[in-house]
């Protein structure tokens, strides 16, 4: 499955929409990015004043911080429901990944099996396992800094 232009996710329409009412030439510009990282590079090199600069990227790391948070909430939800596949699905995407891979590799690298990687394959494996592991311990790391800060207050 194609990834999704970035202008068609929801913070690539909220940052032309924002871009194109401070600087139209700008909301061009952005157009044919990929990623908010190349948002945020192409806005670094465009000629608008640093203010402007500033309020563009501060839209990008709001929504993105927003969209963290409601995964963050929705595992939390998982990890307190009463069902054992919601509790414990993404530890086992972590290791079905991780066993795979780990196979793979191994079958991959001895050289009297006629099995070989294909480069397009490993490409997309290589993009699941880290998408896969940053989410699992990304995921983590905020539940449990999460979990410190309202015991704190």
């Amino acid at each position: 499955m194609p990834k999704k232009p970035f202008k068609e996710t929801t913070v690539g329409k909220l940052l032309l929409g924002a871009a194109k009412v401070i600087n139209p030439a700008l909301g061009g510009i952005l157009e044919g990015v990929v990623s908010p990282q190349e948002a945020i590079a192409e806005i670094t090199k465009a000629d608008i004043s640093n203010e402007d600069k500033i309020k563009l990227q501060q839209l990008i790391f709001d929504q993105q911080n927003k969209e963290m948070e409601a995964v963050t909430l929705r595992w939390q939800a998982d990890s307190i429901s009463d069902s054992w596949l919601s509790k414990n699905v993404r530890p086992l995407v972590l290791v079905w990944c991780i066993v795979v891979f780990s196979i793979a590799g191994l079958l991959d690298s001895i050289e009297s099996l006629p099995f070989q990687i294909n480069a397009l394959w490993n490409d997309t494996f290589e993009s699941v396992m880290m998408a896969v592991v940053l989410a699992y311990f990304g995921g983590r790391t905020t539940e449990k800094a999460t979990n410190i800060f309202k015991k704190n207050k």
